[in-house]
């Protein structure tokens, strides 16, 4: 037997962990939006490596292997939560968060029944999902127009995203010649975005003004 059930989808879910949680660990504390876009990385850390252990050692036991992937898609579902509240105190200032509130429980209630009937998947959490994604597109839309400084390259990194997502639903003979299956391709993928947010949302300049001082001398 493997040492891996999944080998490739649990070592790239891995490998997406590790950078998630290194990105949230390099994110200064802070108020909101800053305080929402660590929890953005960390819970999305938090739920590959989880998915690390349910592809690489749980997928192999039936009695736990539905329990195990509700899990992860709810740490998922978590991290979705501060992508809105991130973009709510962006675009309309961090006083406006609990507006949303009522919308972001109303689907992750909703995706938390599915999940407890046995229905945890990729398709159920995008169809639960859906609205708050389309609040978020929204929500950056209306900062492109008022020429919000990062609107651009923030919504080029959720389309980044999104494309990333839209691997894992392809058929499996159309990434073969790469090697790896759609959960592992979507895995790899989903790195270059996150890298993208990060940067785009300014945390990473603000990383480097904290880890090296000097920064904010050469920058005058």
């Amino acid at each position: 037997m493997p040492l891996l059930a999944e080998p490739a989808s649990a070592l790239t879910d891995l490998g997406l962990g590790v950078v998630a949680l290194g990105m949230a660990a390099a994110i200064p504390s802070g108020p909101p939006p800053r305080a929402h876009w660590r929890r953005l990385f960390l819970w999305t850390g938090i739920a590959a490596v989880a998915g690390f252990v349910h592809h690489g050692v749980l997928t192999r036991y039936p009695s736990v292997d539905g329990a195990s992937w509700a899990v992860v898609t709810l740490m998922v579902v978590v991290a979705i939560s501060y992508l809105l509240a991130a973009t709510v105190a962006e675009v309309l200032g961090p006083g406006r968060a609990k507006a949303f509130w009522g919308l972001r429980s109303g689907s992750f209630i909703a995706y938390g029944i599915v999940a407890l009937l046995g229905h945890a998947g990729i398709a159920a959490m995008l169809s639960c999902e859906g609205v708050t994604m389309a609040a978020v597109l929204a929500l950056w839309g209306l900062a492109l127009q008022r020429g919000h400084p990062r609107g651009l390259p923030i919504v080029a990194a959720l389309v980044a995203s999104m494309i990333a997502a839209s691997l894992r639903a392809m058929p499996a003979d159309l990434v073969a010649p790469t090697g790896l299956d759609p959960t592992s391709l979507y895995h790899l993928a989903q790195i270059p975005a996150l890298v993208a947010l990060f940067v785009a949302a300014g945390l990473a300049g603000e990383t480097a003004l904290r880890t090296d001082p000097l920064a904010l001398i050469r920058r005058a």
